[in-house]
């Protein structure tokens, strides 16, 4: 269970996190200072989700681990926040360096 809501958890924060650091990139219009304040505003939420997820997680996976996943989860979450929001192409080099991460993490998570 507590992978799940560790998981959960990380999925979440890392929606936030994107919006925070990538968000403002549809609006280059807007002056740097408002950029700053919304990504702040915006990561708070992202701190409120990732602080229990990381205590959550941390009773079942190493400090290691747990990095390795929330990067894993990140990309995942960038992939469709770039293609849909930012309305970025996807390319094949994308999809082998994304393999490659997923390969990572099955190797930090072997046993």
């Amino acid at each position: 269970m507590n992978v799940a809501w560790t998981v959960g958890l990380l999925f979440l924060s890392n929606c936030f996190m994107t919006f925070a650091w990538y968000g403002h990139l549809k609006f280059r219009s807007s002056p740097i200072w408002l950029a700053i304040i919304a990504s702040w505003g915006i990561a708070f939420f992202e701190y409120v989700l990732q602080v229990p997820a990381n205590r959550i997680g941390y009773q079942s996976w190493s400090g290691y681990q747990l990095k390795i996943m929330q990067e894993c989860i990140a990309l995942s979450v960038f992939v469709f926040f770039a293609a849909f929001y930012l309305g970025e192409g996807f390319s094949i080099r994308y999809i082998i360096s994304f393999g490659l991460i997923i390969a990572a993490a099955v190797v930090a998570f072997y046993k």
